[in-house]
């Protein structure tokens, strides 16, 4: 029976078994009603379960688990409550080890799905774990909204807009959620006016929270919607005498509804003006927004691991796309001849500019705007370019940039990937001119199943 007329029995509500049989690119486990592909979240292979249809499609379904008649070996029998309410927890009942056994197959599952030239025979190592795999999260943006009269502050309830009150949440650090905990006694108390989602008033809507695991300091950015801040003299007083940690609080204003985006605005209404971390031996100052890993303790072993695929040697010309603050290309300034960094946002290059000054170094240009533009132009400039170290965000590299590299080919390419989908789909393009010698996963992100990824690649 073709797949379509099957698809065309089934409603939304119906149930039946259902052995999980992979995990999908997603996370999602994977299995197949009558030769139809079902993807079931919080499903692991080898689970038996009662499948109920959460959505029907022509090619595909979508399920939940009704029931687990028979466990998978690879479960983790002591899964926190949490997991089944907020988002940051869709691996935690896997255990450990079987997680980075998936995490593995995602990048394996995705190579399958775009097919870069050679994939079958790529070489992936064994995913690298993490030093710790709970109370990990340097960094927490917490929703804060005011529903039926009280204020919660916390996490959204997975796949919604409800928001969830957390008082503890498994993967992040403790003095985070204490603070946290504390600053919203404060509001209430003082009564400082709270996003209401349904009349679409008060001032403040998030609470971010970063810290400095070297220095045992926290950053504090208040999200608000307008530049006007009630009592924030007498919140920040309190914060002062309350938390001691707390090193710098800073306002960022957002006029939009739509909650989680940051604002372009930010000014420090108190303390230092970035929170200090130390990587590598290397000490990086961040403002509130600047980019750095959410795995302190691992990030440490994931530029020492961007190291050994680079293999840099004092000949070499690093090009650091996507530098950011410069955290990458500072830690390998002492091992190469010279650096140039490209980053779209102003402000991140003039941190990274400050960074180089605040670890005495010496060989590092930072050029602001799109790396496809800046490297042709550097060439152009009689700038010569061996090694490129790319570490983009989710949507991958930019198409102009792979045309770039393509047609200046470097010795040595080292691409760090936080999407397993856009690298694979970026590796189609780039195997034209680089030969890939390996893949190396590494796990930035215990209890999830997001996965980092070292390439190490060669010119052809």
């Amino acid at each position: 029976m073709p797949t379509n007329n099957i698809t065309q029995e089934l409603k939304v509500g119906d149930r039946f078994p259902l052995t999980i049989k992979r995990i999908g690119i997603n996370g999602e486990g994977i299995g197949f009603f009558k030769h139809v592909i079902v993807f079931v979240p919080k499903a692991v292979p080898e689970d038996i379960i009662v499948c109920e249809l959460t959505d029907v499609h022509e090619r595909f379904l979508n399920g939940r688990i009704h029931k687990i008649r028979k466990p998978s070996r690879f479960r983790n029998p002591d899964t926190p409550e949490l997991a089944a309410e907020v988002g940051g927890l869709e691996f935690a009942h896997i255990n450990y080890k079987d997680q980075l056994h998936f995490k593995s197959n995602i990048l394996r599952e995705s190579l399958e799905k775009y097919k870069p030239y050679a994939h079958e025979k790529y070489m992936i190592k064994p995913t690298v774990s993490s030093v710790q795999q709970e109370k990990y999260r340097n960094k927490a943006q917490f929703p804060i909204q005011e529903i039926d009269g009280e204020i919660r502050c916390g996490l959204y309830k997975t796949g919604t807009q409800e928001l969830v009150d957390l008082t503890e949440m498994p993967t992040q650090m403790d003095l985070t959620m204490s603070a946290m905990r504390k600053i919203v006694q404060m509001i209430k108390d003082l009564k400082i006016p709270v996003f209401n989602p349904e009349n679409k008033s008060g001032i403040l809507s998030m609470i971010v929270i970063r810290e400095s695991v070297e220095f045992n300091q926290l950053q504090v950015t208040f999200i608000t919607r307008s530049p006007k801040f009630i009592k924030e003299h007498q919140l920040i007083e309190r914060i002062q005498k309350e938390i001691p940690e707390v090193s710098s609080i800073s306002q960022n204003i957002n006029k939009e509804d739509k909650a989680g985006v940051w604002g372009d605005e930010t000014k420090l209404l108190w303390g230092d003006e970035y929170l200090q971390e130390d990587i590598n031996g290397y000490t990086f100052n961040f403002s509130p927004r600047a980019f750095l890993q959410l795995n302190s303790l691992q990030t440490d072993k994931l530029y020492d691991l961007v190291g050994q695929a680079l293999e840099p040697n004092q000949r070499d010309v690093l090009l650091d796309a996507y530098c950011g603050v410069g955290t990458i290309g500072i830690t390998m300034a002492d091992k190469v001849k010279q650096i140039y960094g490209i980053e779209i946002i102003p402000e991140a290059i003039e941190d990274a500019k400050e960074n180089a000054k605040l670890n005495d170094v010496d060989n590092a240009e930072y050029y602001v705007g799109s790396a496809d533009v800046i490297y042709p132009q550097l060439l152009e400039d009689g700038k010569t370019v061996n090694a490129v170290v790319v570490d983009p965000p989710r949507t991958g590299l930019d198409n102009k940039l792979i045309a770039a590299l393509n047609r200046n080919p470097v010795n040595k390419l080292v691409y760090v990937s936080c999407n397993p989908s856009t690298l694979a789909k970026d590796l189609v393009t780039l195997t034209k001119e680089y030969r890939v010698i390996y893949l190396q996963p590494v796990d930035m992100f215990p209890q999830t199943p997001h996965v980092e990824t070292i390439v190490k690649l060669v010119r052809r």
